[in-house]
């Protein structure tokens, strides 16, 4: 019989959105703050500042979105530090929000999996 599948809970995603090229200070602000990775990706968006001209054409903007998981516990300074370095303070630099996870799988290495739930525990 093959292994249970493990769920990790007490997880949250924090995005944030970003012009293109700022994405690398959110992704080292989150390392910093402990998160061990990230996901970035490049994205194309439209808001009432990209708005130009007499006729209201949108212009396409380039943006950055990463993307990182973190413990519950540590949603809150990584998103504050997340919010320092985009310099989310200012006016049309981007935005960032959390979102809860239910639960997530990963592989999980048995060693550190028994150091949590103990040997043969499995979450």
């Amino acid at each position: 019989m093959k292994d249970k599948i493990t769920y990790l809970t007490d997880v949250a995603l924090i995005t944030c959105i970003v012009t293109a090229g700022r994405g690398d200070a959110v992704i080292q602000a989150a390392q910093t703050m402990g998160a061990a990775g990230a996901l970035v990706y490049h994205a194309r968006g439209i808001g009432p500042r990209e708005r130009l001209g007499l006729l209201g054409i949108a212009v396409e903007a380039e943006k950055d979105v990463v993307n990182v998981l973190v413990a519950t516990d540590y949603q809150d300074v990584v998103f504050e530090a997340i919010y320092r370095a985009a310099e989310l303070n200012r006016p049309g630099a981007g935005m960032a929000y959390i979102t809860p996870i239910e639960r997530m799988a990963t592989f999980v290495p048995r060693e550190i999996l028994e150091r949590v739930t103990g040997p043969g525990g499995q979450s």
